[in-house]
């Protein structure tokens, strides 16, 4: 191992032990743990910066640039030269506390949602966003906006101008299209998904459907959470969570959809893994992936051809007289709620595009942040008709800005494009309907996981895109997708 992979080798450990606290802080961490713990995540950051801006680093991959290197290696360096230039503009001291301010934050959040009381949460994300913008204006290239560094963080060639350009297109194009269905007199009844779901029941269609998509449970976990996530240490530990309601499609697409992002993990290459290539190309390029299991992939009728007489077997009384077509409308059924992850295929964008106008208010225009419950609802009620009456149900419903996730959401609708994208060139390329029908899944499963997931962050996604399609990111085919599928649907 070459001096230079040392050094990385280090710093990946630290992450990876970052990663273990954050996956114990959601699952199983007593409540008491908190500030302890934050401080021991912040010494881990702190070593973590360390040993990325140890000049002898920056040194060791100069002279390596000038060596023959292998693509991996070339991936790596790329990599590393992007994150030493993030981190090195940032003074230790705060860089630190800004680790110790989000594991507190995440915790202030949770009691504010349980307690309804947005007052409370307030005063730490003004400090949040506060750190973000500091750090955005110390790694922001000259011109460079601060939201669309932010945005780079996630997503890369995609900034704000891009951002407006394709969510001006789903404002345009899904928001009277959801009028059209709403105004539909298709009528679909869903209302058997809601009642008495036992969790140790839902748990066992969860780990079915999991070890039928290729979930591997001798490298995987499946636990449960408040807000289901997946989290990986490499592609042989990765780890995914679920949450149990009296709705079991909640849960039950929740692990199909964190099952996406765990396959994406498992299927990268070995050679990738533990570097700082060993990842998603991207946020957008992860939720691709999830999206396409949930979505396009489990919400099609093929899907369950093999699969829902073993549902009705663990659920033999909630669904009794309930036959696959009437559940496979069921859990398509467009209805604009308020909560983001429980949002149908259809009005799921418009969720992220709300979150992304806040969050260029709060970067770009010093939003103040006690104006937030309200514009949320006011913005929800002009998109989709619906009004939140409490901040849990509101703009307290997701972690993210409390962890200061900025410029993360937009990577959600971005997936789903990037997954229609795909799917309409895959039609071209296989039988795909009748692969489910016959529980072939294994071989669309390795069909993206030859073209995306190997490949860990060797290419981006407007480059995997582009290798697997013939072209660029295309949001017409999004538009596209969701109005075909749900036109039929609702006999639009």
């Amino acid at each position: 191992m070459k001096e230079w992979e040392k050094y990385l080798e280090r710093a990946m450990a630290c992450q990876t032990a970052l990663t273990l606290f954050e996956w114990d802080n959601e699952t199983l961490a007593p409540e008491e743990a908190g500030s302890w713990t934050a401080r021991v995540q912040g010494t881990l950051s702190e070593m973590y910066q360390e040993v990325m801006t140890d000049p002898r680093l920056t040194e060791l991959i100069e002279e390596a640039e000038k060596e023959e290197l292998t693509d991996v290696q070339r991936a790596v360096i790329r990599e590393a030269k992007e994150e030493i230039r993030k981190l090195s503009c940032i003074p230790p001291e705060e860089y630190r506390a800004f680790q110790e301010l989000s594991a507190e934050s995440t915790r202030v959040w949770a009691k504010a949602r349980e307690s309804q009381d947005f007052e409370a949460f307030a005063p730490i994300l003004e400090k949040i966003i506060s750190c973000q913008k500091c750090f955005a204006a110390c790694q922001a290239r000259e011109g460079q906006k601060l939201y669309d560094v932010m945005l780079d963080n996630y997503e890369k060639g995609f900034d704000m101008e891009k951002l407006d350009e394709f969510f001006g297109m789903l404002k345009e194009e899904l928001v009277p299209f959801l009028h059209q269905v709403r105004e539909s007199r298709v009528r679909i009844s869903d209302e058997f998904l809601k009642g008495d779901y036992p969790e140790e029941k839902q748990r066992e269609l969860a780990e079915y459907v999991a070890e039928y998509m290729g979930f591997d449970f001798h490298k995987g976990v499946l636990a449960v959470s408040a807000h289901p996530f997946t989290t990986n240490l490499h592609n042989h530990d990765v780890r995914i969570t679920t949450h149990y309601s009296d709705r079991m499609d909640s849960s039950l697409f929740s692990v199909i959809h964190e099952c996406g992002h765990a396959l994406y993990e498992m299927g990268i290459g070995d050679e990738l893994t533990q570097t700082l290539a060993g990842q998603g190309a991207s946020m957008g390029m992860h939720e691709s992936q999830s999206r396409f299991f949930e979505n396009i992939i489990g919400r099609k009728e093929a899907f369950w051809i093999p699969l829902y007489s073993r549902v009705k077997e663990i659920f033999p009384e909630q669904l009794k007289g309930v036959g696959r077509e009437m559940f496979v409308k069921a859990i398509n059924k467009v209805e604009p709620g308020l909560i983001r992850t429980e949002a149908d295929e259809l009005t799921y964008s418009l969720h992220v595009m709300i979150r992304y106008e806040l969050e260029k208010l709060l970067i770009e225009e010093d939003l103040d942040v006690r104006e937030l419950p309200q514009l949320w609802a006011d913005k929800y009620e002009e998109y989709l008709g619906v009004r939140p009456t409490t901040v849990a149900e509101g703009v307290l419903q997701d972690i993210h800005w409390a962890q200061g996730s900025f410029g993360y959401f937009p990577s959600y609708a971005l997936g789903s494009a990037f997954g229609a994208q795909m799917y309409e060139y895959m039609k071209g390329q296989m039988d795909f309907d009748s692969l489910l029908a016959r529980g072939e899944i294994g071989v669309i499963r390795e069909y993206l996981r030859e073209h995306i997931h190997r490949y860990g962050k060797c290419r981006t996604s407007r480059e995997i895109l582009k290798e697997m399609t013939g072209e660029d990111f295309n949001p017409a085919c999004y538009v596209r997708y969701l109005k075909e599928k749900y036109g039929k649907l609702y006999q639009i």
